[in-house]
């Protein structure tokens, strides 16, 4: 426990940061010249050096130990965040968001320290947790970037965070002690990260890719329309940008309330693999009835099963998956996870906009709802079996 709230603070900390510069870079970006699609890029260009880098880390990790990647991954973030300091055009803000990427690529990483440090029986809760964290740092980053930035524009901004991360960093690196010194070596050959990317798409039916399918395919319904939100309420209800924050807020605290005092007694009541369909289904419910002109008592029950279903189901399947491969690999894979579902979070809500643009709307809401039943509900059917993971890891199954 004391290793993990070493990690909370260095992942809570690590988010404040983030989220300080994110709602600033479009102001900086238009400043610069920079278009609305180009301002699409340098928001994206976060996610996509994560899910590239995202299996290197976790490769690392593997061999070297999780402390050193994490706080290396934490001095790269810094540098990031230096640059946009510096930042006085549209591509030195592209080459920051690329860094600050690079950097963020490290959450697989993050999640295996969690993994090697909690007993199975809590590890999704513990999982958990950490969402929790860092969603409350999430709150907190874009108020004190915005008062950094009223008192020193965008430099000091860029240093503010760049000295909250440094100051992380060394925190984490006399603090946090190694998760994996306990870990004996067994012989074996680690899979290679590119092995292991396409081992997901070429044997989909093992127990490790079929749960980072899940997985993919779930934060793509989520955070794949969850930037379309403003477009829906905005044309059902009115709603400008002087109240949404009030509805984002809204899905966030239920997914950390559920996440800080309902996933731990859920996870001894149902055991993970049912609440992993059970985070499926409600997350399909919560989508589904967003996508139905009904009025303000469906709209509320979508926003409450949303968040509740993905604090079920990303927890459980994270931690199953922890289960289901080598403890030497666990990295490796992790990082996988996040690349697959970096992939889902850049192309959803682009499918999301041309959905909108066809046919309404309420479409990408309803298709993310059957993409969950057709596609992520069937996934985790025979795999998700009390200790079948548990039992897969034993056997030395495929990883």
């Amino acid at each position: 426990m004391s290793r993990l709230l070493v990690l909370f603070v260095t992942a809570f900390v690590d988010m404040v940061g983030v989220t300080m510069i994110i709602p600033l870079l479009p102001f900086y970006a238009t400043k610069y010249g920079a278009s609305a699609a180009t301002v699409g890029v340098i928001v994206s260009a976060f996610s996509l050096a994560q899910l590239l880098m995202a299996p290197a880390w976790g490769r690392v990790s593997d061999r070297r130990g999780r402390r050193p990647v994490i706080v290396v991954g934490l001095l790269v973030t810094a540098l990031g965040y230096a640059i946009f300091a510096l930042a006085g055009s549209v591509t030195a803000l592209l080459v920051a968001r690329l860094v600050q990427g690079t950097g963020g690529g490290t959450i697989g990483v993050v999640q295996a320290y969690v993994a090697d440090v909690s007993a199975p029986e809590d590890r999704t809760r513990s999982l958990g947790w950490l969402t929790a964290v860092t969603s409350l740092g999430a709150v907190l980053g874009p108020a004190i970037g915005s008062v950094l930035v009223r008192i020193g524009g965008q430099p000091l901004a860029g240093w503010g965070a760049a000295g909250f991360v440094l100051l992380v960093a060394a925190f984490g690196w006399v603090y946090l002690r190694e998760s994996r010194a306990g870990i004996e070596t067994t012989g074996e050959h680690p899979i290679p990260a590119r092995s292991a990317l396409t081992r997901v798409t070429t044997h989909w039916r093992e127990p490790a890719p079929r749960l980072i399918w899940t997985y993919a395919i779930g934060i793509g319904a989520f955070y794949g329309v969850i930037p379309l939100v403003p477009l829906l309420l905005g044309r059902r209800f009115g709603i400008t940008e002087e109240t949404i924050g009030y509805f984002i807020m809204y899905l966030a605290g239920v997914g950390v309330l559920m996440r800080s005092f309902a996933l731990g007694p859920l996870v001894r009541r149902l055991g993970e693999p049912r609440l992993a369909r059970f985070g499926v289904l409600s997350l399909a419910a919560g989508l589904g009835l967003t996508a139905v002109p009904d009025g303000w008592p469906v709209l509320a029950a979508g926003f409450t099963l949303m968040p509740v279903g993905t604090a079920c189901l990303f927890p459980a399947v994270t931690s199953l998956l922890s289960q289901s491969v080598r403890q030497s690999e666990r990295g490796t894979w992790l990082g996988i996870q996040q690349t697959y579902g970096g992939i889902t979070r850049v192309a959803f809500p682009i499918l999301g906009g041309l959905a909108i643009d066809l046919s309404g709307v309420g479409a990408p809401f309803a298709g993310a709802a059957a993409l969950m039943v057709l596609v992520a509900l069937p996934l985790t059917k025979g795999i998700l079996h009390p200790d079948g993971a548990t039992e897969r890891r034993r056997e030395g199954a495929p990883s």
